[in-house]
């Protein structure tokens, strides 16, 4: 087609223009009806995220699910240790005696980006060598029903990687219930 809309015949040769007017010699043009044809309709737009959204959900539910451990039911405060780390780390973590070399705010975040950044945060620290680390999950004041929405998540999530020896929930002045302190390996082991 050229600029016009109209379609542009190749030049051809007199004796095959001529050959080609003779076979075409019967054909009678088709009569404009005079309706018009609707144009086809539409299919509704595919909520491809709302479908990626809900099958990640059914993933999680099934392979991730949260763990109710002892801690989480009494309402104490809630901490995890590596099988073959000493207890006293968690002493020495809950006592403030390491100083947390990088920080991860999760406010305003949804459980999947919240899960996205956890593991970006955590990549990037192994990376860099830091070993002692706090991440602020919130403690729910600004959420529907005024409940922890990532608490629980958030320390789950960090009980599946496998570079986290220790978490405690954070002291008063770094955050209390509203975070956690957390002991990475050492770039080393």
């Amino acid at each position: 087609m050229n600029k016009g809309g109209k379609f542009h015949t190749p030049a051809l040769p007199c004796e095959e223009r001529e050959l080609f007017r003779a076979e075409l010699d019967d054909v009678v043009p088709l009569t404009p009806h005079g309706r018009v044809l609707p144009s086809p309709s539409r299919l509704p737009p595919v909520p491809l995220s709302l479908f990626r959204d809900e099958r990640e959900v059914i993933h999680e539910s099934l392979h991730d699910p949260i763990r109710w451990d002892a801690d989480t039911e009494t309402g104490e405060e809630t901490s995890y240790v590596r099988s073959g780390i000493a207890r006293q780390t968690l002493r020495r973590l809950r006592r403030g005696d390491w100083v947390a070399q990088a920080e991860l705010d999760l406010h305003g975040l949804t459980r999947l980006e919240a899960k996205r950044e956890l593991a970006d945060f955590l990549f990037e620290c192994k990376r860099r060598g830091a070993r002692c680390v706090r991440v602020i999950h919130g403690k729910g004041l600004g959420s529907k029903n005024r409940e922890p929405v990532l608490k629980l998540h958030v320390r789950h999530w960090l009980m599946q990687r496998d570079e986290v020896l220790a978490f405690v929930q954070a002291r008063p002045v770094d955050g209390g219930g509203g975070a956690v302190m957390v002991l990475l390996k050492s770039a080393n082991a």
